[in-house]
């Protein structure tokens, strides 16, 4: 039996905590010089690390269903053990095709209106010369939309940044968890389990609102909501509210945070490269000209998406993913006896120099179709195979939308302070903190 080889640093009784502890994307990025397959060891618990894409691969396509999704999607259960983004097997499949409708383009073509609409009001409350914290605000604004068109709500700010802190504390929790070396611990009273618990408590109060509004007037509302309220499973039953609940949470939490991230760390490289926000400008001025932001002009926006793409390279969220082996399973050369916990990064991938030229350079002209691309499987920022992420179309088209709506008003300017990405659920920026300017020439009446 090939088993993987043990990445060079581990210590006796604490493996490779050390290194993960002090830097974790720094780590995982450099695990890739030691092959395609590695081992590394948090204490006692053993995580087995694929590099190579073509492996990456395979384990999210061919060889899907030898894996169920691991570690972090177990510990995601705070939100919902039955939600579609921790679902398994038969469960996640049904669930898929009942909701699939809600994410097909032509759907997501329609709620372009509606996001616009949702945006506009949190950039025009921008107050010019003010320092924002960007990341919190294109999560409140992310949320924002994600509640307009799934579930036709819009809170006012104080109870949607409640509910973003109790997603936030969620996230956190269950990121530990993964990496915590020993899971009787997550089970101890302690303030920080406590905390936990009560943010997924609250969370869930703030949903349960949602739906029992839903059920009051069922005819006012035609959203997924509605959808998961009005489905039958397998035997003609609808769903249980606690089934319904829990898929609404999971949609809430992972629909918001992903873009939100992507978007600051994409105003933060603007913030460094005028020439890249020039150019934006123009070409969301030259879009807008005639009117405001819809479905149809949104594919015009090319410059725009390629800061999208570049973004979700070097910044992808996806630092860390887990998987679980069902039984023995042979990977490449390599075997992998049952219940090997198995993580993988799209982090590390997308920062590849042999599969990126100048990796570190952040440079949406590398997608211009003249360009060399990357070899399939090397860009995977929503994952692929059957469980890549139903909601890539509707981010990409969030991300675009909310892009060119802010650049139509507003030049963000740097602050002095040191941003560096750090691996929470998603890539988060340490902090980052901008500063409005009002675009003199800028043409936010018609943008709206």
């Amino acid at each position: 039996m090939n088993v993987p080889p043990i990445a060079p640093g581990k210590l006796p009784l604490v493996g490779h905590a050390v290194p993960l502890i002090k830097d974790r994307l720094a780590f995982i990025q450099s695990l890739r010089a030691h092959g395609p397959i590695v081992r590394i060891t948090v204490g006692p618990k053993s995580l087995t690390v694929v590099n190579s894409p073509e492996l990456m691969h395979k384990m999210l396509t061919s060889q899907a269903d030898e894996f169920t999704k691991g570690l972090l999607f177990e510990k995601l259960k705070l939100f919902g053990k039955d939600a579609l983004p921790v679902a398994e097997g038969k469960p996640h499949l049904r669930r898929r095709r009942l909701m699939q409708p809600a994410f097909h383009r032509q759907q997501i073509a329609g709620y372009v209106n509606t996001m616009r609409e949702t945006v506009q009001p949190y950039i025009a409350a921008w107050d010019g010369g003010t320092s924002l914290d960007l990341k919190t605000e294109m999560q409140l604004m992310t949320q924002g939309v994600v509640m307009s068109t799934m579930f036709s709500a819009s809170p006012r700010r104080d109870p949607a940044y409640e509910i973003l802190n109790s997603v936030d504390t969620v996230f956190r929790t269950a990121i530990k968890r993964a990496l915590l070396p020993v899971s009787v611990l997550e089970r101890l009273p302690t303030r920080r389990n406590r905390k936990a618990d009560a943010a997924g408590t609250a969370l869930r109060a703030a949903v349960a609102d949602i739906i029992a509004e839903h059920r009051a007037r069922p005819d006012a509302y035609d959203d997924i909501v509605s959808l998961l309220l009005t489905a039958r499973d397998e035997s003609g039953e609808t769903l249980p509210d606690d089934e319904i609940l829990s898929e609404v949470v999971g949609l809430l939490a992972a629909g918001s945070e992903t873009t939100a991230v992507v978007l600051a760390w994409l105003f933060h490289e603007l913030g460094r490269n005028p020439d890249l926000e020039r150019r934006l400008h123009e070409e969301v001025d030259s879009v807008l000209a005639t009117g405001p932001l819809t479905a149809d002009r949104i594919p015009q926006l090319v410059h725009t998406r390629r800061l999208v793409s570049e973004t979700l390279r070097l910044y992808s969220p996806a630092w860390l993913v887990t998987r679980k082996a069902i039984s023995d399973v042979s990977l490449g050369e390599f075997s992998l006896p049952a219940g090997t916990d198995v993580i993988w990064s799209a982090y590390a991938l997308h920062r590849d120099p042999d599969l990126y030229p100048d990796p570190l350079r952040f440079d949406p002209d590398r997608w211009l179709p003249e360009r060399p691309q990357p070899p399939k499987g090397a860009f995977i920022p929503f994952g692929s195979g059957k469980r890549m992420c139903m909601g890539d179309a509707f981010a990409w088209t969030e991300a675009t939308l909310i892009t060119a709506l802010v650049a139509s008003r507003w030049r963000l300017r740097p602050t002095p302070e040191t941003v560096r990405p750090v691996g929470a659920i998603t890539t988060h920026p340490s902090s980052l903190h901008m500063v409005p300017e009002l675009r003199r020439h800028s043409i936010a009446g018609t943008a709206r």
